[in-house]
């Protein structure tokens, strides 16, 4: 009978030790990331967070609406690829309630073309391309009439639409594309505005490149974006801290020459 009772109290510690250990969060903090420049970027904290007992887990997805939902439904624990007009339109509209942690770096938007050298130099009913979603479309058109070519109802909206289009001097023919095809496709068209990572990821030259580009003023901060319920967790604060740490604005100035800026 002892003997048998010594074994149940074994069992039972067991379990409880194994049920606590189940209980202790994993150390590995998944992130959600675009190629270019966050997934790069992200290699630059990877060693950082190493030395803090957390391993980076990076999944890089080359759209902005799967990293968002994945984190939403807790497949995976963080993003890190948009802005704060993005996040609120998402939220918006998909019922999320995500929100952000930290804002890393600005990523100017630029307008480029493969057959005219100026803006000047698109034709009466040229085709431009923007991006087929409300706050990266609102932008672009932000940019077309800095530069010029439209005029919007409230130029300072920063959803604006196509509907909004109050002047359009050349009988601009727009299309609504997804962002992430939009270098692809630059050869088919006269004019597209491109998100930087993914002209970066095109090897196009935002300082070189771009027709026009928007200034170092933008708005438009990429964030690390969480759930409520993790926003504090410390591997997330431990995140948080090394993008914008020292190594992460040294590598950003050198890599991207003006393409990316630190925002901190």
């Amino acid at each position: 009978m002892l003997k048998r009772t010594f074994v149940l109290t074994a069992a039972a510690l067991c379990l409880a030790a194994c049920g606590k250990q189940a209980e202790t969060p994993s150390d590995t903090l998944t992130i959600a990331a675009t190629p270019v420049p966050h997934a790069e970027i992200l290699e630059v904290v990877r060693p950082i967070l190493a030395q803090q007992g957390v391993k980076l887990d990076v999944k890089v997805f080359n759209d902005y609406v799967q990293p968002n939902l994945q984190v939403a439904q807790k497949q995976l624990d963080v993003s890190y690829f948009q802005t704060a007009p993005y996040l609120d339109e998402f939220n918006k509209a998909r019922g999320t309630r995500l929100v952000k942690v930290v804002g890393v770096h600005i990523e100017p938007i630029g307008a480029y073309s493969r057959k005219h050298k100026a803006l000047a130099d698109l034709p009466q009913g040229a085709t431009v391309a923007i991006p087929n979603e409300p706050s990266n479309g609102g932008r672009a058109l932000l940019l077309l009439q800095k530069g010029g070519l439209i005029s919007l109802k409230d130029p300072a909206n920063p959803l604006s639409t196509l509907n909004d289009i109050v002047a359009n001097p050349k009988g601009l023919k727009f299309r609504e594309l997804e962002a992430a095809t939009l270098p692809r496709v630059l050869g088919e068209l006269d004019l597209a505005v491109i998100n930087t990572n993914y002209a970066l990821d095109a090897r196009l030259d935002p300082a070189k490149d771009a027709l026009i580009l928007e200034d170092g003023n933008s708005p438009y901060v990429n964030l690390l974006v969480s759930r409520e319920d993790n926003k504090n967790d410390p591997r997330v604060q431990k995140l948080a801290a090394a993008l914008t740490g020292p190594e992460v604005k040294a590598f950003i100035e050198k890599t991207y020459a003006g393409a990316v800026q630190p925002a901190f």
